[in-house]
């Protein structure tokens, strides 16, 4: 079982990254927070790693904190919640926001996450709710500027579920808002245009 890699990055866009180490290339799903703590192509990174074996599938899931690692395998471990809807999830919710999300018991915001209907909010409230009262997410990374603003945040939408010309739409009502911040607050912008 894979449970750490430390490479370089050969390919990464939102929702995986490929890792090389050892001569091998490894394609790692992240979620978009991790996505914007990544360095770029050629550089080093390192991951914590949940590897998901089935009888028929072999998928590594990757983390830059060992807390994020901790959430989502509490998700995982919620009924009819497998890996790619809890990377969904962390995309729409970091860690940290999914918490205090749980916590309030804030089932709507759950469910404006795509993949996540208002019955599966519930379970992962009714689930979740009890094992994450003392959880502590660490240090926030902050995020890195890209360099193509608006591609990244429509790829990051499109990773979410969302349909391309939606995606498109929201991005660029969400550039007309003149942020201040980077990638990460234009994707919130965009959410909140969509929602």
């Amino acid at each position: 079982m894979i449970a750490w890699l430390s490479g370089d990055v050969v390919s990464r866009k939102p929702g995986s990254v490929v890792i090389q180490t050892g001569g091998v290339g490894y394609l790692v799903h992240i979620s978009l927070p991790t996505f914007y703590t990544l360095p770029e192509q050629g550089q080093k990174v390192s991951l914590h790693i949940y590897t998901h074996v089935r009888e028929d599938v072999l998928q590594l899931f990757g983390f830059p904190s060992q807390a994020e690692q901790e959430i989502f395998q509490k998700l995982i471990g919620v009924s009819k919640v497998g890996p790619k809807l809890a990377i969904n999830v962390l995309s729409g919710l970091p860690a940290a926001e999914l918490a205090e999300t749980v916590r309030h018991k804030d089932t709507a915001r759950l469910s404006s996450i795509p993949g996540v209907g208002a019955k599966t909010a519930d379970r992962i409230i009714l689930e979740l709710f009890d094992k994450l009262k003392d959880f502590d997410a660490g240090e926030e990374i902050s995020p890195r500027a890209p360099s193509s603003l608006e591609n990244d945040a429509v790829e990051a939408l499109l990773s979410l579920g969302y349909k391309a010309r939606e995606a498109q739409k929201a991005v660029k009502a969400a550039m007309a808002l003149k942020q201040e911040g980077g990638l990460e607050e234009l994707i919130r912008n965009a959410l909140g245009q969509v929602s």
